[in-house]
This record gives structure tokens, sequence and C-alpha cells, in this order.
């Protein structure tokens, strides 16, 4: 601990903060920053900018984005080694629990990170991904400053074993079909698994397409060796798509809204007798 503060002490930062922050990531990451701005960004969340939402430089979307990248690479990265006989399904399946929100907000927690989010108080009270979405940050903040080797040796050192097992991970059935069905019931959203193609790889390995229909809209596809999988990866893909692009969010209920106005609209021409 005394070394940690002398090393502190060394860089002869102008403010308390700095300093608290400096000593908080070294728990955190097991080393110190070169660049403390990177890590700083990470934890600003937008509802704090100073200019508002249309800033993309004061806050945590941008970092987000590239550390959402950097994580499945490295993630898939590990896996690819680990599990040198399984197919790409189990690959992805296992990928996908790790790296989905439920995940990264525990991870959040568990490593202290959402202690340290700035935001305000009415944004943190309704976001419930903003622990999950400052992790991703995080990995895009260790890439700017030390590189890809940094944040596998992060991820393969600091978080799995202590806080993820990957083999129990790998076993859980994680139902993405049932999420997204019990998501568009609360919502009175529409719904359809619609097969689009079925095709061979070889002669014994027919593989399924599968797209999701919300309210008509066509949401994501998912590919699988069964209809089932192809379900699940589909499912997946379009909550992903439901969690991180507003915009088809947005559409989605629009034409959900458009068609209840249209069930709800009176017929005046009464038919004669």
């Amino acid at each position: 601990m005394f070394l940690r503060t002398n090393f502190i002490d060394r860089l002869k930062l102008p403010f308390r903060k700095d300093r608290e922050l400096y000593a908080s990531f070294y728990e955190i990451l097991g080393f110190y920053p070169h660049r403390l701005r990177y890590y700083k960004l990470a934890l600003q969340h937008k509802s704090v900018s100073s200019h508002g939402k249309n800033s993309p430089s004061e806050h945590n979307e941008r970092l987000e984005y590239l550390g959402d990248a950097v994580l499945e690479s490295i993630v898939s990265d590990i896996l690819y080694h680990r599990y040198t006989n399984r197919r790409e399904g189990f690959l992805t399946n296992t990928r996908s629990k790790i790296v989905q929100r439920d995940t990264l907000n525990r991870l959040a927690q568990q490593i202290g990170l959402d202690q340290l989010i700035h935001s305000n108080s009415h944004s943190n009270s309704h976001n419930r991904y903003m622990g999950g979405n400052a992790f991703e940050a995080l990995m895009g903040a260790i890439y700017l400053d030390r590189g890809y080797d940094a944040c596998m040796n992060f991820i393969s050192q600091r978080i799995l074993g202590r806080f993820i097992n990957l083999d129990s991970m790998a076993a859980q059935e994680v139902n993405f079909k049932s999420k997204l069905i019990e998501w568009a019931q609360k919502n009175h959203i529409q719904v359809d698994f619609r097969l689009i193609e079925e095709k061979h790889e070889g002669k014994e390995s027919p593989v399924f397409i599968t797209r999701i229909i919300l309210e008509g809209l066509d949401g994501e596809t998912g590919k699988g060796y069964s209809k089932k999988e192809s379900h699940q990866m589909a499912a997946k893909a379009t909550l992903r798509s439901l969690q991180r692009d507003k915009q088809f969010t947005q559409a989605v209920f629009d034409a959900k809204t458009q068609r209840t106005a249209q069930e709800e609209m009176p017929v005046t021409d009464v038919p004669e007798t």
C-alpha cells in the first residue's frame, strides 16, 4: 500500500479526486492508467455531459461502442482457444451469456465500477444498463490507453476465474426466445419467428435461418443447426437491437400504435337488413 501511495505522490496530480481515481482504478485493473482522461470519460454518463446529448465527446457512448467490439473480440478469442472441439453455436451462445447486459451490470457492481459512474440521480434510477455500459466503455478506455493485450489480461486475469466461471456459464441455458416473448407480451407487441431459409452445409448439416418480425417490421436474423437454435440466435440479436437502437425500438412502438388505432376504429356503415 505504501508503494502505491508513493507512486501516486510522484505523479504530482493537481486534484485530489484524480489521485483517488488513480487508486480506485488500480484496485479494479491491477495497473495504473497512463492517460487518465480516457478512464474519466468512460465514467461520464450523458446525463451529466456539460453540452448535453448532442456532444459525443463529453460522455461515454463512443467509448462504449469501441469497448463492445473489443470485449466481443477478446471473449471470442478466449472461448475459441479454450473449447477447441465445440461448434460455432456453442461458442456464440457462451459468448452472448458473458457480454449480455445482465452479466456486465453484475460485473460492474462486483469490481466497484458502478460506484464511480458520474450521472444524475434521475438517469441512474431509470437506466438499468448504466453499469454494463460503463464496463464496455472501460474496455474501450483500456484499449486506447494500453492496447489489446492489456484488455486481454484484464479479462483473463481480473475477471475470468474471479467473477465468471466459464464452464459453469457455458452450461447455463439462457432462453432468449422466452425473454423476447415476455418483453413483447408486456408491451403488447406482436412478434413472429419466421423461417426464411433452410440450407445444407455438407450432407448431414442442415442450417436454419430465422428472422424476427415485430409489428410487421424486420428484426434481426439468427442462424442455427436446428430451428430452435436459430430462434434463440435471432431473439438474442433482436433483444440487443432493442436495447441499443432507439430508432428501431421507437419504430416498433409506432407500428403498434398504428395497428391498435386501426383495430379500435369504429365501423360506421350499418349493414342493411
